[in-house]
């Protein structure tokens, strides 16, 4: 495994998720006081440097700064398209479906296009206050593109959409489920 970003070099943590109680409840408390966790944050492989045969899949994380940061990278737009047109997994967990919000395919179609997917939802935004904090709404921005938004009946659960190899998980919650995934399409995959 490593950790890549779109510029490299540290990566910034959104200082609210050092405190928000559900977050910590996850375990990402846990990972704050790893030193040789957070070491591997400090110093990350630019996108455009990371090598399509080296690995199996890609799997773009959430956090609200991914709203502004990740489609705003065409590396990680040309990575993530290369991974799914070469039959590897490609998954994200809560605000990191919008990597897939500008992703074309060779064909010029979106990625998720006519895709079963998830990611944060409107109502998480909401009960999260967060609303009024966002550029928009992830949830409406995948349907534009012609996606299959799917979303669970109850804010904050655990869910997660597989389609092919594109898994997609709808909140903080679905981030050990949608490796989980990935791991069980990874070893029914032929090598």
């Amino acid at each position: 495994m490593e950790i890549a970003s779109p510029s490299g070099g540290r990566i910034p943590l959104d200082p609210e998720s050092l405190s928000h109680e559900v977050l910590a409840e996850l375990g990402t408390g846990r990972h704050y006081v790893d030193r040789e966790f957070m070491d591997l944050l400090e110093d990350t492989e630019r996108i455009s440097e990371v090598n399509l045969d080296d690995y199996d899949a890609i799997y773009p994380t959430g956090g609200h700064g991914v709203m502004f940061d990740f489609p705003q990278s065409e590396n990680l737009e040309a990575l993530m398209a290369r991974f799914y047109e070469s039959d590897k997994v490609v998954a994200t967990v809560c605000h990191g479906a919008t990597g897939l919000l500008n992703v074309q395919l060779s064909g010029g179609e979106p990625l998720v296009q006519g895709k079963r997917v998830t990611g944060f939802s409107w109502r998480e935004e909401e009960l999260a206050q967060r609303a009024d904090a966002v550029p928009y709404s992830l949830q409406e921005e995948l349907r534009k593109l012609g996606a299959d938004y799917r979303t669970a009946d109850e804010p904050f659960v655990s869910f997660v959409v597989e389609d092919g190899n594109l898994i997609t998980g709808r909140n903080p919650g679905s981030a050990a489920p949608v490796a989980e995934a990935g791991v069980r399409k990874l070893e029914t995959t032929p090598a």
